[in-house]
This record gives C-alpha cells, structure tokens and sequence, in this order.
C-alpha cells in the first residue's frame, strides 16, 4: 500500500469513525429517511460545484448513470437508512462491532461473483483477526440482547449492502476512467434522487432543528459523506475493494482514541489488545494487496467501456 493511500485510509477511518455518533445525536431531531436525504444532499451541494471548478464533466451515457443509481442504491440509500433504523435501539459501540462484518462481506461477495477467487493465508488471518479485534474493543457480549433484535439485524443488513457496493464500485465505476471526486458527486446526487422518491415512507414527520441534531447532520453530510466518499472512490480505485473495505475495521479504533481524547473515557486492556489485533489483521491484508493487487478485474481495453 503506498503511504498515500495510507494516508487516505486514515483520514477515512476518523470521518467514518465518528459516523456513529453523529447518527446517534441526529435522530434527535430527524428521522432516518430525513438523516439519510440531507446527508447526501449535502455531499453532492458540496462536491459537485468542486467537481466542476476543476473542468470535471457529468458523465453523459445511461450505462454509467444506471450504475451509479445502483450503486447509490446499496452504498448510500439502504445501508444509510438501516443504520438510522438500527440505532434507534442499538448502542452505537454494537453498531461499529456490526459494521465491522463489512470486509468479511466484501470478500465473500467478491469471491461469489468470480472478482477475486484467491486466497492466501495471510489475506484470510487478516480478515478474521481484524473483525476478532473490533469484537474484542467493544466487548458484544455484554449487549447480547441488542446484538440479537432487529436493530441489530438492520445494521448487520446495512454491512453486508456495504459488501455489495465495495464490489458493485470495483466492478463497474471504477474502472471507467471517471475522476473519484466525480463518481463521488454523481452517486450522491443519485441517492438524493432516491431518497426524495423514499420521504413517504418515513420522511414527511416534522423535524425537530434542535442545535445537536443540526450541527451532526451537517458534519455527518459535508464531512462523514461529501469528503469521504471521494477518499472512498480513490481507495477503490488505487488499491481494489477487498483492501478499502478494511477501513471499517480501522473505525472501532478511532471510537476509542475519540472517546479517551474527548469525553475522557477510560481505554481498557481489552480496548488496547483489541487495537493490536485491528492494525495486524489490516497490515495481512495489505501484505496481500501488494503482492497480488488488483482485486477487481483487469480493466477493459482502452476505447471501451463496461456495459
């Protein structure tokens, strides 16, 4: 992995790492349909006047547009919704254990699919010492009952919708020569489409502009979706799917040093062992990525595009 995509992964890791608390504080005020539409909204009003400050187009064929609503579909819409779901009865430290199925997701999906059908030791040890680390800093077992309950089935849900997309993107977007910062703008703007599409369905309750549920919604929009896609997008891009679905295993991680920086947290052993065993399982599957990169398919001859 080179030090910029490094880099990258980090700064992803703190954006997305703080996500769920920030969900947690605007469905004060918002329900998760609202959460979901402003927060796009707010990524693509972000991006898309930087997209084309810089000279970027809008992609202008419907292969490419059909892919971006799927993709907005499973990256944004759905996972988006089931986390606003699933918080509303689950911790947000259980909703980050959860989420951390996201690369065991991306690789079973991946592997299913015929993206990548290798497998070497050191690609799987990473990937179950990893999801091991992030149990072990967040302790499930003493939210059992959360873990078991529909909330819980909702954020597990969004998880595996997130393996799909890591795949969907791999497969279909990035391949296609279009600038991350772009594919960024346009999928979110996709998902602000859907979202509106979805406000009957539980959007239409009179918010509550409540300071907290305001200042989270715009962090979680501008910040922990507009900025962070585009390092997303680039990731996927540089280094395959498998590897920048890791992240999630990074944010447990960030839960922590946020939480004892912050609010003065304790960080217990088990927080520590927890954090050791996360940075080994994501070093293994860097080990891989570099020796047998990409993970998504060699892209197509210059002049064509996917269908």
């Amino acid at each position: 992995m080179s030090r910029g995509s490094l880099v990258r992964l980090v700064m992803l890791a703190f954006l997305w790492g703080s996500g769920f608390l920030w969900i947690k504080l605007a469905l004060r005020g918002f329900t998760p349909v609202q959460i979901v539409l402003v927060r796009l909204a707010l990524g693509a009003l972000v991006l898309i006047p930087v997209a084309l400050h810089r000279g970027l187009r809008f992609p202008t064929d419907r292969t490419t547009w059909g892919h971006l609503f799927v993709a907005a579909l499973v990256a944004n819409a759905i996972p988006y919704t089931l986390f606003g779901i699933g918080e509303q009865t689950v911790d947000s430290g259980v909703a980050g254990v959860l989420n951390a199925t996201t690369p065991l997701w991306t690789a079973l999906i991946a592997f299913a699919v015929g993206t990548d059908r290798t497998a070497t030791w050191s690609r799987g040890a990473g990937l179950t010492l990893g999801f091991v680390g992030a149990v072990v800093i967040f302790t499930p077992w003493e939210s059992a009952s959360q873990v078991a309950s529909w909330g819980g089935l909702a954020i597990l849900g969004a998880s595996a919708s997130y393996g799909v997309s890591y795949v969907y993107m791999g497969r279909f977007l990035t391949t296609r020569g279009i600038p991350p910062i772009m594919l960024s703008a346009t999928q979110l703007a996709a998902g602000t489409i859907l979202m509106i599409l979805a406000l009957p369905l539980g959007g239409l309750t009179a918010p509550d502009f409540r300071l907290d549920a305001v200042v989270s919604l715009l962090i979680l929009g501008v910040l922990g979706t507009g900025a962070a896609y585009v390092l997303n997008y680039r990731l996927i891009t540089d280094d395959g799917p498998t590897l920048a679905s890791t992240v999630t295993y990074l944010l447990p991680v960030v839960a922590v040093i946020l939480g004892s920086l912050v609010v003065d947290e304790q960080v217990t052993a088990s927080m520590v062992l927890g954090m050791l065993l996360v940075l080994a399982g994501v070093a293994l599957v860097q080990r891989r990525t570099a020796r047998d990169r990409p993970s998504v398919p060699d892209p197509l001859p210059a002049g064509r595009k996917r269908g």
